[in-house]
């Protein structure tokens, strides 16, 4: 038995773990993905979920220390080909296997680190934190997806960023009142918590609708072993988008819009269906 390969896909079988137990939309998404891409996103997944745990619910603990340190051993892992931490291990599996670039986990972990002070986010802040808290996700799935496709990659890069993008600023829209009750943020520039009416909130649809348009394009041009499941996330994210626009400011303001899971199973059937009539 080669008990470095099991330690490795123990690690992976890890990361698959925490994806199931915290998104069940994003584990959908990944099961529509080809087989071979799984392991990867699972470790992508679980690496960006345990830094947003950090900073989101170890509030009795330094979380900038544990943060640091986590930065830390990521890097760490990354040189040496292996890490204890099964995470880590996971995702320094996936980072050298499809050569992803420092540069998206550094900018993910600056992001972070934004994350562990009570703010309002002017515009230069708000497109810094956007950038690595979301789009270089994308950007790490992508160079997945694209595996020995470096002009694919190059190709679809910006596509990529903007739906990374209206992924997180439908999370931020969703989550409006609890990021400003439980951590004191307010992500959109220029607006007041106080102030939030409808007038405010459809300035901040028409900018997320224009992110999914941009990124509806690069789907439709990804490699088939990724399409689906990367559809099927838009679709999720556009029909939660689409409820949101529908509540006035207000129930937002009460109340955590969601789509229920017997929604998200039909879309899981919807886009499959539509995806296997294109393919035929």
């Amino acid at each position: 038995m080669d008990h470095q390969q099991l330690f490795t896909d123990t690690s992976l079988a890890c990361a698959q773990l925490i994806t199931r137990r915290y998104s069940t939309s994003f584990s959908l998404g990944i099961r529509t993905l080809d087989k071979s891409l799984h392991r990867a996103i699972y470790a992508v997944y679980g690496f960006v979920r345990w830094a947003d745990e950090i900073v989101d619910t170890f509030h009795e603990y330094d979380k900038a220390a544990l943060l640091a340190a986590f930065e830390q051993d990521t890097y760490a892992a990354i040189a040496a080909g292996f890490s204890l931490n099964p995470v880590l291990h996971a995702f320094q599996w996936a980072v050298n296997t499809y050569g992803i670039e420092h540069e998206f986990i550094d900018a993910f972990l600056r992001s972070m680190e934004m994350d562990l002070e009570d703010r309002n986010y002017r515009q230069e802040l708000y497109e810094k934190y956007i950038y690595g808290s979301a789009e270089v996700v994308g950007l790490m799935c992508l160079r997945v997806f694209c595996q020995g496709q470096p002009a694919l990659f190059a190709h679809l890069r910006e596509p990529a960023r903007r739906l990374g993008a209206a992924f997180q600023k439908v999370n931020f829209l969703r989550d409006i009142r609890s990021d400003y009750e439980d951590r004191g943020r307010v992500y959109f520039p220029g607006l007041r918590y106080e102030q939030f009416d409808d007038a405010a909130k459809r300035a901040v649809e028409a900018d997320i609708r224009a992110d999914f348009d941009a990124a509806y394009v690069g789907i439709q041009q990804l490699p088939r072993t990724s399409r689906l499941g990367v559809y099927l996330a838009y679709i999720y994210y556009l029909k939660l988008f689409q409820k949101l626009r529908q509540a006035p400011a207000t129930q937002v303001l009460a109340e955590r819009v969601r789509l229920p899971d017997n929604t998200k199973l039909l879309l899981l059937l919807g886009s499959w269906l539509r995806f296997r009539l294109r393919a035929e």
